[in-house]
């Protein structure tokens, strides 16, 4: 059975969301160096706490410079929208947009067994190559985060059992102790003896 897509939502624990809100934190920092040093790209990532405390990176300068430099890009940007909204461009944006959802479509029929491969071209072949192994990629990184979200969630219902535990393990012996101490209680101390002539003596 298929899972469902998996929802993003609020988590509401607050100790979870501050363990999950650092976990992520790190890992973004850690993925935009890493970007940053394989294709020498110049990246500045900036990250607000839910109390207001700022994270930063910038990989080359400081974080000034690149708002500074995006604010300079920006505003040729908005020169340059004019040459964009010409007939031509947007005609062009259309007929990329329909090949893209045309090979898609190919991909999906090749999927459930419904078109066959070899009436596809090499472009196409090296597109949905491609676009499969972005699909793996969602669907292992989809999967790892379900699995880590079930152990965490196995590790915090063994804590729980382990607990319960330990609780009925103090009880036992409390009511042993009790149990004990009652049965010393109702044993005389002084037993009767019997002397050789029969007779009993304290």
């Amino acid at each position: 059975m298929a899972r469902g897509k998996v929802q993003m939502r609020r988590i509401e624990n607050p100790v979870h969301r501050q363990v999950t809100f650092c976990k992520r934190r790190m890992g973004l920092l850690k993925k935009a160096k890493e970007l940053s040093v394989l294709c020498d790209a110049d990246i500045g990532v900036m990250v607000f706490s839910p109390h207001g405390k700022v994270y930063e990176l910038a990989t080359n300068g400081n974080m000034q410079g690149l708002i500074e430099r995006y604010k300079g890009s920006n505003t040729e940007a908005h020169g340059e929208s004019s040459e964009q909204n010409k007939p031509e461009v947007i005609q062009q944006e259309v007929l990329l947009l329909r090949q893209e959802i045309d090979l898609l479509q190919k991909g999906l029929r090749y999927m459930y067994g419904e078109n066959d491969i070899n009436h596809m071209n090499l472009n196409e072949l090296q597109a949905l190559e491609s676009n499969l192994e972005i699909w793996v990629h969602n669907i292992r990184y989809t999967k790892m985060q379900i699995i880590s979200r079930e152990i965490e969630m196995l590790k915090t219902k063994e804590g729980i059992l382990k607990a319960a535990n330990d609780i009925l393990q103090e009880r036992i012996i409390e009511q042993s102790g009790i149990l004990d101490t009652g049965s010393n209680m109702m044993m005389p101390q002084f037993p009767f003896q019997r002397t050789m002539e029969g007779g009993y003596y304290f």
